[in-house]
């Protein structure tokens, strides 16, 4: 097989998008001889949704938190176009792991993967394959194939979809200990616009306070 791997890079930090295309760059032919060729990047869920349809990549390599309601709203709007996500994140929090895999893509890596790794789970990904990091895949695997976290899950994934995509964002932020400010610095949005989604959150949930969200969602493996 010969050719390229067509991948866009979806991060809203540009310093991490020029690392990630200098890496791939950089990298040896894969052993059937195609390379790993990024053809667009992207900042936020507009920009992405925009570059996937100009480039029509192979792979779109996707952060799970972006400006403009997060990586699983890129995989639900592009859905229809032919393209393989792979999320590459920080995070390895239950709800951005499975919230993601739900939405479409057929991978979660995390960000400690070394550039060797990323290009192979790329050319996987690509190649229709399903790609999770060490740490992940037993959790996922028991996620999907109803495991001993079944129960759970489906619990945590029934009490979630009554939030919508921000206000997970910013429920995940306020319970890890962020401040409204810090929260709206994170997601670009005012205070007022956190404390309208916060509220929203608690309503939804049925909780009375930011203590008991932090406990909820730690409960339930959120954190």
């Amino acid at each position: 097989m010969s050719g390229a791997v067509r991948v866009v890079i979806v991060d809203d930090h540009a310093m991490f998008r020029r690392g990630v295309a200098a890496e791939l760059a950089a990298a040896p032919p894969l052993p059937d001889g195609r390379a790993v060729e990024v053809v667009g990047e992207a900042a936020d869920v507009d920009q992405a949704v925009a570059a996937v349809s100009a480039h029509r990549p192979d792979v779109v390599l996707l952060d799970v938190h972006l400006p403009g309601g997060g990586g699983g709203e890129v995989v639900r709007r592009v859905a229809d176009a032919g393209v393989r996500f792979l999320a590459l994140s920080v995070s390895d929090a239950a709800d951005d792991v499975i919230g993601t895999v739900r939405a479409g893509a057929r991978g979660y890596v995390t960000k400690t993967i070394t550039g060797a790794e990323l290009v192979d789970a790329i050319a996987r990904v690509a190649d229709g394959d399903a790609v999770f990091s060490p740490r992940l895949a037993g959790f996922v695997l028991d996620a999907f194939a109803g495991a001993g976290l079944q129960a759970d899950l489906a619990t945590v994934d029934e009490d979630l979809d009554r939030l919508t995509e921000r206000e997970r964002e910013v429920m995940r932020l306020i319970a890890r200990g962020y401040s409204y400010r810090e929260v709206a610095g994170e997601l670009f949005i005012s205070v007022k616009t956190v404390e309208t989604h916060m509220s929203a959150v608690l309503r939804k949930l049925q909780l009375s306070s930011r203590h008991e969200l932090t406990r909820w969602a730690s409960e339930r493996r959120l954190l």
